[in-house]
């Protein structure tokens, strides 16, 4: 299980795949269904879409 939260280091964010069971550490926990990635010109926005329907969002 990965731990995604503001402390977890980009090499990590970015090997995490469809089908990886995912945390934020609190409530939302399962599998990711999908992994979207934008670019605001500040930060790199990581959004992780799992199975239970919730949305695991980091910033860096």
């Amino acid at each position: 299980m990965i731990r995604v939260n503001d402390e977890t280091p980009i090499e990590v964010l970015q090997d995490i795949n469809v089908g990886n069971l995912v945390t934020d550490g609190f409530s939302k926990t399962g599998l990711v269904e999908s992994i979207e990635t934008t670019d605001d010109g500040l930060y790199k926005i990581y959004e992780f879409y799992l199975n239970t329907g919730r949305v695991i969002t980091t910033r860096r």
